[in-house]
């Protein structure tokens, strides 16, 4: 086909047809343009193709991680509603009650306080993606941002959890300073029992505690923290998390 339009074109200027000439050569201009513009185009698709792709395997590994993260979360709530629960009880004890045993006491103590909690997320692929640049690989710039907002709302988390963890601590701590026995507590519990530790023999009684104005006020504000970290983290969290599944959702093929 070259040779063909060549010869034709030696033809036209061996004629002196200049100007049939040049039409032929905007022609052949216009053609290589044409040409150009299809490749790039067919290229430009390919990319895009590409970019959906990598994109579709991020939101697939996305969705898995925030599945998981939703899990944990729905089971922190639930351990720190036992904790609050739990607390709620023995705030609301009468020491002088006669039916109230040392065993439920301490069973209450127990599941208040055993338990520290802390919330974490499965983010390893989130991480890699905003280390490597890939996060604008996400098409969707609500998705983008929601991702980014995400790692912010954690930091607030944990420091919700860190102010928890101490008034926790603080509550317990009364325990040891006002001569009141932990130990006792694990026992009525089972969790000596359960850990092969002998019995101990601390003779009194820990219901006294609850006479103790130091133990109460703790305790109210260990129950506000408790109450707090639910209502005003975890709940807006996992609404957060359950925004950003169904935004991945919208978004997979």
């Amino acid at each position: 086909m070259s040779r063909l339009f060549r010869k034709f074109r030696q033809e036209i200027i061996s004629k002196g047809k200049i100007q049939k000439y040049l039409l032929y050569a905007l022609g052949e201009v216009v053609l290589l343009v044409i040409g150009i513009m299809i490749a790039l185009a067919i290229n430009n698709d390919n990319v895009i193709n590409q970019n959906r792709v990598k994109e579709q395997v991020y939101l697939k590994g996305l969705k898995e991680d925030f599945q998981i993260s939703q899990f944990k979360l729905e089971e922190l709530i639930k351990v720190n509603r036992n904790n609050l629960e739990n607390a709620k009880k023995i705030i609301q004890a009468d020491p002088k009650d006669s039916n109230l045993l040392e065993s439920q006491f301490s069973q209450w103590v127990f599941e208040a306080l055993a338990f520290e909690i802390s919330f974490s997320p499965n983010n390893s692929l989130l991480m890699e993606m905003i280390n490597s640049g890939s996060l604008k690989d996400v098409s969707n710039p609500d998705l983008r941002k929601s991702l980014t907002d995400w790692l912010a709302n954690l930091e607030d988390i944990h420091s919700q959890e860190n102010e928890l963890s101490i008034q926790r601590e603080k509550v317990i701590n009364v325990f040891d300073e006002e001569g009141y026995s932990i130990r006792r507590v694990f026992e009525d519990a089972g969790v000596t029992q359960a850990l092969g530790i002998s019995k101990g023999d601390f003779s009194g009684s820990n219901l006294q505690i609850l006479e103790s104005v130091s133990f109460e006020n703790r305790l109210l504000i260990f129950i506000l923290t408790t109450q707090a970290t639910e209502e005003a983290h975890y709940l807006p969290l996992m609404d957060k998390l359950e925004s950003i599944l169904a935004l991945i959702e919208k978004e997979m093929d």
